[in-house]
């Protein structure tokens, strides 16, 4: 298969003059704690075990503490992966409200409360005992995972309304971006997924782009809702054509879609670089003038 060249500033690279170069990583979430979580998650199965083997033995009261044991635990640690995309995704914002439930936190609760039921009933340890393994597991837990953002970010400088306009626009946007993910992930095709992760990557510049300056909202909202709704719908429809045949020839006029997308992005980001840096002269022209009027006069510096 022929495989397409390019420098930094060829068409459809998304990458244009004027605009920040490209985290190696950027667009793509760091799964840091999947080891954590897999440890935490085979150290549960021996409770399921237990508990299973026990309604063989016909204990049904001892089994039934065991299995609920069980589900209580593979329940935190459900609610603690949830947590951490959540935060993930909110370190990856300039302006964000804080997530909606602390999941993390419900995720350590219902970890210590397996781990007090397990012990109390599985290991017939008693009430007092199994509820301190359970406040040793929850601190653990904590420890381990940490807790859920509880304050919003780089909103000291705006004010409410612009804080809500803001951040209900972006939380839209990727709304729409994670619905375009998850139909390209139908697609079984390692280009055209690059493709994906490649334009996604450049909105989400665009998105930051505008949290650090909601001015930007205005002339950006098509992209944010219009443009992003159609990539989405594209990306559902070739999805269909492609489970039907994978040599589909709608398969080059989807990826030339997403090639003139990722530059319409690209090409307006660069527009409100340009734009704020115009406005920042505009202002410093205007400052000189009612300096000059006052007789004040710019210091030489030669």
């Amino acid at each position: 298969m022929a495989k397409r060249f390019g420098g930094e500033f060829s068409p459809g690279s998304g990458q244009q003059a004027g605009t920040a170069p490209r985290p190696a990583l950027s667009g793509r979430s760091v799964r840091r704690w999947t080891a954590r979580l897999s440890l935490v998650s085979l150290a549960t199965l021996p409770m399921l075990l237990a508990g299973v083997l026990e309604l063989g033995s016909g204990n049904a009261a001892r089994a039934i503490g065991e299995i609920v044991s069980f589900a209580l635990m593979a329940s935190g640690i459900w609610l603690t992966r949830e947590g951490l995309v959540a935060e993930d995704a909110f370190a990856a914002r300039t302006v964000a409200r804080p997530p909606r439930a602390p999941r993390k936190i419900a995720g350590a609760v219902a970890m210590g409360l397996g781990i007090a039921m397990g012990a109390a009933v599985g290991w017939q340890l008693g009430p007092l005992q199994g509820a301190l393994y359970g406040l040793i597991a929850g601190a653990a837990h904590i420890a381990a995972f940490g807790i859920d953002p509880f304050r919003g970010k780089g909103t000291d400088t705006l004010s409410t309304h612009d804080r809500d306009r803001v951040a209900g626009a972006v939380d839209k946007a990727e709304a729409l971006l994670r619905e375009l993910q998850g139909q390209g992930a139908r697609i079984r095709d390692r280009a055209v997924t690059a493709r994906i992760d490649s334009f996604v990557t450049t909105a989400r510049a665009m998105f930051r782009r505008i949290e650090e300056d909601p001015r930007d909202l205005a002339s950006a909202r098509r992209y944010l809702g219009v443009y992003l709704s159609g990539a989405r719908d594209a990306t559902a429809q070739f999805a269909e054509l492609w489970a039907r045949d994978p040599a589909t020839p709608a398969r080059a006029d989807y990826l030339a879609l997403l090639d003139d997308l990722e530059s319409r992005f690209a090409d307006k980001q660069a527009t409100l670089i340009a734009n704020d840096r115009t406005a920042l002269d505009i202002e410093i022209e205007v400052l000189r003038d009612r300096l000059k009027q006052e007789g004040v006069r710019p210091r030489n510096t030669e």
